[in-house]
C-alpha cells in the first residue's frame, strides 16, 4: 500500500525539525525504533536500510527526490527529500495491522512477506500466545489448530505434521537446531523445554524444510523466536517488563512468570524467569471407562502394594514441576554491527512416564516405577550481525551455540527389588552463517552454511531399592559417540511483478556419525565393535506464489527433504514395547522425502478462505523391522526374553492431506475463525503389504467465535477430533490396547471426542489484564489420537499479568 503525504497530515508521517542526513524511522504507537525499513527511490536505483536503532542515512538521495519508506508491517509512504531535510530527522511510520500476520522468518531465516513464500506458513504472534494461555509450549503449538499434538505422560508433547512427527520434524530457538543425535523415532517431549512466556513469536512450516533446516526436516519445521532486547531510541533509558500469576483447576497448575527489559543508548537487557507445578491431572468425567485409573502402586519400605484409587478419575502419578530461565544481553556499537549473547536454561523435576503405568501382565501392573530423571537443556548462543552493504551481502548473521541435554529413564518392574536406571547427555557445538544479497530490484539471494557436532554420552546402572547398591548395566546409546553435520545452502528470490513471486533453492549436507559398542559388548555379545556413517544429501526446492488478482492467491510448491541416520538410529538398544528390543544397526543410509502441494487463499474482504492439499513420498524409510543378532531373533534384555528388531532402510510410505480455513468479519467485533486438517496414507509392511502411518493423526481442528471491543475480548470454542477404528490403526498401534478405549468386538479404536471451551480476557488501563477460561465445559473423557494420558476434563483456568 502507498501513501504519499504532505507535512500536515501528522498522524501518518510526523516529522521534527533538524538538518541532519541521519534520520530516526520511529512506530508513531510504540515509540520504538523500526529495524529493517527499506529505503529507495522510484526507480529503485538507489536503495538502503534502516540499522537496528531504526536510523538510516539519507544523504544518497537527490535534494527534490522522492524517497519511498517500506517496511514488511508499516504502512509504505514517500516524501520528498528536501522537506524531510527541512523539517526535520525524524519519521514515524503507522503499523499496518493487517499485516502484522503477514510476516515470516522462519521461510529463509530473514524476514519476508507471506505473500513471499510458497511454504504454508502458521504464525503464532505474542498477542495470540497471551490469549491462549498455554501451559507448555506443546499447548502453544496445539493453539494453532494446525498441529497436532500426542502426550505419553502430562510432562509431554510431541508435535506430529502433515503424517510425520518426532525426529522426522525440526526445533529451532532462535535459530538454533535444537534437534540432536539421540531424538527418536517414537514420541518426543523436548518441545517442553520451551518456555512459552518467554516466546514472542512461533512459526511452523508445514511440509518439508530441508533446504533451510537439512537434516529432520521431513514433515515440518517450528521456529521459535524469545523477547528480544530493545535499544533506546531517544538515549534515554527505558525499563519495562511484566509479572504474571496463574492458576489450573484440573491439574492444580500454579505458575509464575516475570520478564525484564532494559535499554539504553548501545547496550540492552531482558530476562525471563517461569516456575510451574503441575500436580495430578484430572480426567472428565463422559467418556470411555478404559481411561479411568482404579488403582495405582504405592512402595512403602521397599515393598510393592496395589492401593485402591480414591477417585479413578485422578491420574496417579502424573505430576511435576518445571523452572525456566533466560538472559539476553544486545550490543549495537554502530549503524553496521549487533551483537547478542543468550543464556537459555530450563530443569523439570522426575516426571512419571504414566502410559507405561497404566500398563498390565497377568492381571497385575507390569510396572512399579517409570519415570524420566530431570529434564535439562541449556543454551548459550552469540550472535553477531553486519549491516554493510557489499559485493557479497546487505546482511550478515553469524549464529554460534552451545546446548547441553540431559535425560534420564527409570524403571523398575512390580515387585522387583532392582530399578534400572540409564542417563544421556548430549553436547551440541553449532555454527550458522546467514546472508542475503539484494540483487537486483527484482530479485534476492539467501545463502549459508552450518556447521553441527552432537556428542553423546550415556550410563547404564541397576539400582537396589534395598540397600542402594549398584552395578553397571547396558547402556541406551553407546558412550562417547558423535555426529556432524556440514551443510551450504542457496535460496533464490525473483519478484518480476508485484503479484508474482518465484523462489527456489539447494542445500548440500555431508553427515558423519560414530559409534563405539565395547561396553555394551560385555552385555550383548554384538558382531560389530564400531558403527560409521559417512553419507551426503542433496535437496531442494521450488515454488510460486501468483494472485491474479484482489481476491485470489494461488501457491505451488515443489520440495524434497532428508533425515540422515543419527545415533539413535545406528547405535540404540532399548525396549520399545513389553517383549521386544531395538538393537543397534550399522548399515543405514539417509531417507528421502519428495513433496508436492498446492495452495489457494480467496478474499472476499469480509470472508477468508485458504485452501491447501499435498502429497507426500517417502524412500528408503527409516523404520523398524524384524533383526537377527548373532543369528538369534530373541535375546534376553533386562531379564525378559524379547524379540530382536532393528532400525533399517526397509520401507517406502505415502502421505496426502488437505488443510482447509476459513476467517470470517462478522461485524466490527465479531469474528468468525474456523480450521480443519486431515491426514492419511501408508507405509509398506515388512510382508510387502502396506498399513496405516503411526503418525497419521485423525481429521481434526477448531471453530472460534471470537468478540472484541479491544480492552474486552471473548471466545467461544470447540476442538473436535475424528475417529481412528482398529481398522485405520497403525499394526503398531493395534498391539497397545492400554492406549485406547475398546470397541464393540473388544479391540482397540481412538473415539472421536469434542470439547466447548470459552476464554475472556480483560485489559485494565493497559496494565493489568486478566484471563478467565473454561475449558472442556461438558467435562468429556478423552485421549488424543495414541496418547497414554487422558486430557483434562472440565478446567478452570484464571490468570492476572501486570505490566510496567
Amino acid at each position: 500500500m502507498l501513501m504519499r503525504n504532505h507535512l500536515f497530515f501528522i498522524p501518518l508521517f510526523i516529522i521534527t525539525f533538524g538538518h541532519s542526513q541521519k534520520i530516526s524511522v520511529i512506530d508513531v504507537d510504540t515509540r520504538l525504533p523500526i529495524a529493517d525499513v527499506a529505503v529507495f527511490n522510484r526507480s529503485q536505483e538507489k536503495f538502503a536500510t534502516t540499522n537496528v536503532r531504526g536510523q538510516v542515512d539519507i544523504s544518497q538521495f537527490g535534494s527534490e527526490e522522492q524517497i519511498i519508506f517500506d517496511h514488511i508491517s508499516h504502512v509504505q509512504q514517500e516524501f520528498v527529500k528536501s522537506d524531510i531535510e527541512h523539517a526535520g530527522n525524524v519519521v514515524y511510520l503507522k503499523a499496518e495491522t493487517r499485516l502484522l500476520d503477514e510476516v515470516v522468518l522462519s521461510a529463509t531465516k530473514w524476514k519476508q512477506r507471506k505473500e513471499e513464500v510458497s511454504h504454508q506458513v502458521v504464525s503464532i504472534n505474542r498477542a495470540d500466545v497471551q490469549f491462549a494461555n498455554p501451559q507448555t509450549a506443546a499447548d502453544l503449538l496445539s493453539s494453532s489448530g494446525k498441529v497436532f499434538v500426542q502426550k505419553s505422560q502430562q510432562g509431554g508433547g510431541s508435535p506430529m505434521i502433515r503424517g510425520f512427527s518426532a525426529n522426522r520434524l525440526l526445533i529451532s530457538v532462535d535459530g538454533v537446531r535444537m534437534n540432536t543425535a539421540i531424538f527418536r523415532s517414537g514420541n518426543l517431549q523436548n518441545v517442553i523445554s520451551i518456555d512459552p512466556f518467554s516466546v514472542s513469536s512461533t512459526e511452523v512450516i508445514l511440509g518439508p524444510g530441508s533446504t533451510i533446516y537439512g537434516s529432520d526436516a521431513v514433515g515440518g519445521a517450528m521456529s521459535f523466536f524469545t523477547l528480544r532486547p530493545t535499544l533506546s531510541a531517544d538515549g534515554k533509558p527505558i525499563f519495562n517488563g511484566n509479572a504474571f500469576i496463574r492458576h489450573a483447576t484440573a491439574n492444580n497448575e500454579k505458575t509464575a512468570h516475570a520478564d525484564f527489559s532494559l535499554g539504553f543508548n548501545k547496550w540492552a537487557f531482558v530476562s525471563s524467569i517461569t516456575f510451574s507445578d503441575f500436580d495430578d491431572l484430572v480426567m472428565g468425567s463422559h467418556g470411555p471407562d478404559e481411561y479411568l485409573r482404579p488403582e495405582y502402586v504405592v512402595t512403602e519400605g521397599g515393598v510393592d502394594r496395589i492401593v485402591e484409587n480414591d477417585d479413578p478419575k485422578v491420574q496417579r502419578p502424573t505430576g511435576y514441576d518445571q523452572a525456566n530461565f533466560m538472559q539476553k544481553i544486545e550490543f549495537v556499537p554502530n549503524d553496521r554491527w549487533n551483537f547478542g549473547f543468550g543464556l537459555y536454561y530450563t530443569e523439570t523435576t522426575d516426571y512419571p512416564r504414566y502410559d507405561r503405568l497404566i500398563r498390565h501382565q497377568d492381571g497385575l501392573p507390569r510396572s512399579a516405577e517409570w519415570f524420566y530423571g530431570p529434564q535439562r537443556w541449556l543454551m548459550t548462543n552469540l550472535r553477531v550481525e553486519n549491516r554493510k552493504s557489499n559485493d557479497w551481502y546487505d546482511k550478515l548473521r553469524l549464529t554460534t551455540a552451545l546446548q547441553y541435554f540431559e535425560e534420564s529413564r527409570n524403571d523398575r518392574d512390580f515387585q522387583a527389588d532392582i530399578r534400572t536406571s540409564r542417563e544421556e547427555q548430549v553436547d551440541a557445538y553449532s555454527a550458522n552463517l546467514d546472508l542475503e544479497k539484494k540483487l537486483s530490484p527484482t530479485s534476492k539471494l539467501y545463502y549459508g552454511a552450518e556447521y553441527v557436532l552432537n556428542n553423546v554420552f550415556s550410563k547404564g546402572e541397576d539400582i537396589s531399592i534395598i540397600d542402594n547398591t549398584t552395578q553397571p548395566t547396558s547402556t541406551r546409546y553407546p558412550d562417547g559417540s558423535d555426529w556432524q553435520s556440514m551443510a551450504v545452502y542457496a535460496n533464490y528470490l525473483y519478484k518480476p511483478v508485484r503479484n508474482l513471486s518465484l523462489q527456489g533453492g539447494l542445500r548440500y549436507n555431508y553427515v558423519l556419525a560414530n559409534a563405539d559398542f565395547d561396553e555394551n559388548n560385555a552385555f550383548f555379545n554384538l558382531p560389530f565393535e564400531q558403527a560409521k556413517v559417512s553419507t551426503g544429501a542433496l535437496t531442494g526446492s521450488f515454488g510460486l506464489n501468483w494472485s491474479p488478482n484482489q481476491a485470489i492467491q494461488w501457491k505451488l510448491n515443489f520440495s524434497t527433504a532428508f533425515r540422515a541416520p543419527n545415533i539413535d538410529d545406528i547405535g540404540k538398544i532399548f525396549d520399545s514395547e513389553p517383549g521386544a528390543v531395538i538393537v543397534p544397526n550399522p548399515d543405514l543410509r539417509p531417507e528421502y522425502a519428495y513433496n508436492g502441494e498446492v495452495g489457494v487463499g480467496l478474499n472476499f474482504e469480509k470472508v477468508k478462505i485458504e485452501l491447501a492439499t499435498y502429497y507426500t513420498f517417502l524412500d528408503d524409510a527409516l523404520v523398524r523391522r524384524s533383526f537377527t543378532l548373532n543369528g538369534e531373533r530373541e535375546i534376553l534384555y533386562d531379564g525378559e526374553l524379547s524379540n530382536v528388531f532393528a532400525i533399517q532402510n526397509a520401507a517406502k510410505a505415502r502421505v496426502y492431506g488437505f488443510e482447509a480455513g476459513v476467517n470470517a468479519t462478522l461485524s466490527h467485533r465479531l469474528k468468525l475463525a474456523s480450521k480443519v486438517s486431515y491426514t492419511g496414507g501408508d507405509e509398506e509392511q515388512e510382508d510387502g503389504t502396506n498399513a496405516s502411518l503411526r503418525h497419521a493423526p485423525p481429521i481434526f481442528g477448531d471453530t472460534h467465535l471470537i468478540w472484541d471491543n479491544h480492552r474486552l475480548k471473548l471466545d467461544l470454542f470447540a476442538n473436535y477430533n475424528g475417529e481412528i477404528t482398529f481398522d485405520q490403526l497403525a499394526p503398531s498401534e493395534q498391539n497397545k490396547p492400554f492406549l485406547y478405549a475398546l470397541d464393540q468386538n473388544g479391540d482397540p479404536y481412538s473415539p472421536s471426542w469434542y470439547t466447548l471451551n470459552i476464554r475472556g480476557q480483560y485489559n485494565f488501563a493497559n496494565r493489568l489484564t486478566t484471563t478467565i477460561a473454561i475449558e472442556n465445559i461438558t467435562d468429556q473423557r478423552y485421549r488424543t489420537y495414541s496418547s497414554g494420558i487422558a486430557s483434562a476434563g472440565r478446567n478452570f483456568i484464571a490468570s492476572l499479568k501486570y505490566s510496567f
